[in-house]
């Protein structure tokens, strides 16, 4: 269970104690979150190989496809409120949520591929 809280925190895989992470990004001001190369405890390399984060783009659409459709739920079938409130609410959970996406799908992936030692 720990594993799964430390990728949520975007802690290193190899080590769980360094960040992966310079900056969180802000989405509002439309600037992404910035990685480190490498682990500034351990020395681990974050993108193994050219194109190792493109598989991050599909954990990155799952996530925002659960959100979105929570967000549907909720609106539409819990409070009943109209079509324009639901895709206001839509956009707007997606915008703020984007720079979230962005670095928890690419903590997930390099979690994926990380064989830890038990």
């Amino acid at each position: 269970m720990s594993r799964y809280v430390k990728a949520l925190q975007c802690k290193c895989p190899k080590c769980e104690k360094g960040k992966v992470f310079r900056s969180n990004g802000n989405s509002l001001l439309f600037r992404m979150p910035k990685m480190f190369h490498s682990c500034q405890e351990c020395g681990y390399v974050f993108e193994r190989e050219p194109g190792f984060f493109f598989g991050a783009m599909y954990v990155s659409y799952a996530l925002a496809v659960a959100e979105l459709i929570s967000m549907l739920v909720v609106i539409k079938f819990i409070l009943g409120m109209s079509n324009i409130v639901l895709l206001c609410g839509v956009v707007i959970v997606a915008v703020l949520l984007s720079t979230f996406n962005f670095r928890v799908s690419r903590s997930l992936w390099m979690y994926f591929f990380e064989k830890k030692a038990i």
